[in-house]
């Protein structure tokens, strides 16, 4: 797909918790031609800047859910829909500064049902 259609370029925001800044957080839909489920997401990766995000830090909420991606891989009853929107926080200390950034993020997932593992990431520019 193209990252024009994978993010929503409204909702790059930096992500509060008790009045202070812990992250940032983005949605964007899945690379994919159908919904799935959690388990089969064996990755998320996000570059933001030049900088690369550890696994640890990235927390996936849809459907009103949130898990780490290890969580994710015994997720089961919840299922990513074909053009329904994720997000995607990134718990980082002091969040992103205000301004123009680039994202890479990368979607790994593993269908059981095929023998390869599809690998897909887009990029685009924002502003916070």
């Amino acid at each position: 797909m193209f990252p024009r259609q994978m993010y929503n370029p409204d909702e790059f925001k930096n992500t509060e918790k008790e009045g202070k800044v812990i992250g940032f957080q983005f949605d964007m839909k899945i690379q994919y031609y159908r919904g799935i489920t959690l388990s089969i997401i064996r990755n998320i990766e996000v570059t933001v800047d030049g900088v690369e995000y550890p696994r640890e830090a990235v927390r996936f909420t849809v459907n009103g859910e949130t898990f780490s991606l290890e969580e994710m891989r015994t997720v089961i009853t919840n299922r990513w829909l074909f053009g329904q929107y994720a997000t995607v926080t990134v718990l980082t200390e002091g969040g992103l500064k205000k301004g123009k950034h680039h994202i890479k993020c990368t979607q790994t997932i593993a269908p059981s049902y095929m023998p390869c593992i599809l690998v897909n990431a887009g990029e685009y520019d924002f502003e916070i």
